[in-house]
């Protein structure tokens, strides 16, 4: 069985390299992107024709050496350059393609990171100076759903994904202490939506969404509302369907 791999870094030198060195072996076929979005593209380009791709090698800074200072910023997020760092990537192909495994390629071990990645979908964080017998094996790996990590970061990388449950529990706890008009709420917020929209939105007066906003506030133990909206995000709560809720009318409900 043939390995179809994706190569996706902007250091051009490096990723031509790496193409090259996987394309000798004789089971691996190799492409390369220099960015996110061309890597979406690729993506989106094969599973039409087809011939889906098997892994994806991402660099971990992808997006980070751009000209001006700019960031990168995630693949929902977009902007007029197009750029998507090594870790947003790694979850927009998950959500897209969610057979494809992600490997991210790091200049350095970050436990912080690398659980991130994790957590994003990746299935395995490589050291970009590692032997080719040694991605071979990871790349290898991952298709047998192995996710592959350094051993020196293992400790690291278990005590951030069990603190970043742990806030996720007491997120959720938080969240669960709210009423359902709350929490409505607190989904409007999520969306982005102001007080004025929300009032529209859930027919309720400008001054009964404040003091529900307040109330929010208030039992999430924050002081405003994008704390209130990161505290959601941890504890799972998506915003509000913009399009497809239906919102019951009537004084029951505020």
């Amino acid at each position: 069985m043939r390995i179809r791999v994706l190569v996706v870094d902007d250091h051009r030198i490096f990723a031509e390299s790496l193409a090259a060195a996987l394309a000798a072996e004789p089971d691996v076929d190799v492409a390369a992107a220099g960015s996110g979005p061309a890597a979406l593209r690729c993506l989106e380009r094969a599973a039409a024709e087809g011939r889906r791709f098997d892994v994806l090698l991402v660099d971990a800074d992808l997006g980070g050496n751009v000209p001006g200072g700019r960031t990168a910023v995630p693949v929902q997020e977009g902007n007029a350059d197009g750029l998507v760092d090594g870790i947003s990537l790694v979850a927009g192909v998950r959500v897209a393609q969610p057979g494809v495994r992600t490997v991210v390629l790091a200049e350095k071990d970050e436990p912080r990171r690398a659980a991130l990645a994790l957590q994003a979908g990746a299935s395995g964080w490589v050291a970009k100076d590692c032997s080719l017998s040694r991605l071979l094996t990871v790349v290898r790996g991952v298709l047998r759903e192995e996710t592959h990590l350094p051993p020196a970061l293992l400790t690291g990388v278990l005590r951030e994904l069990t603190a970043a449950r742990r806030h996720r529990t007491e997120s959720e706890r938080l969240v669960e202490s709210l009423t359902p008009r709350e929490r409505e709420v607190l989904r409007c917020m999520v969306a982005g939506l102001g007080r004025k929209a929300v009032a529209e939105r859930l027919y309720l007066s400008p001054h009964t969404v404040r003091t529900h906003m307040q109330n929010v506030l208030g039992k999430l133990g924050v002081h405003s509302t994008l704390a209130a909206v990161a505290l959601a995000r941890r504890a799972g709560v998506g915003p509000a369907d913009l399009a497809g809720d239906v919102v019951e009318r009537g004084g029951q409900l505020a």
